[in-house]
């Protein structure tokens, strides 16, 4: 499994893609395709079905969520943010944050580990 991971990453390599169809949506749940993960950061393409969500956590790292498709809303440290295809919100180091389908949606993720 872990070489077909590798030899899909390599396949995008120097290739334009479009990065919304490097994930599909799946009823009922929450995937994910890591794109970079280096010791520096990571870049994870995430496809949410209606309803399904990441619930609060944190994380040592700023990172960048960016939605490519749908609508979803990201809370951060207690206040929620409702986006859209297009929007973004940087979710700082060490607050509690989750996210949630509004409708399906596709985001990137993109932590900076530094």
């Amino acid at each position: 499994m872990e070489g077909n991971k590798e030899q899909n990453v390599e396949s995008i390599l120097t290739q334009p893609v479009r990065l919304i169809d490097l994930v599909e949506y799946q009823e009922g749940s929450v995937v994910s395709r890591t794109i970079i993960d280096k010791e520096t950061g990571t870049v994870t393409l995430f496809a949410f079905d209606e309803g399904q969500g990441l619930s609060e956590h944190t994380a040592p790292f700023d990172a960048l969520v960016h939605i490519l498709d749908g609508e979803a809303e990201v809370t951060i440290s207690g206040k929620t943010f409702p986006l859209k295809k297009g929007e973004m919100v940087i979710m700082p180091a060490n607050q509690p944050h989750a996210l949630k389908a509004t409708k399906k949606f596709k985001m990137i993720l993109t932590m900076i580990r530094s």
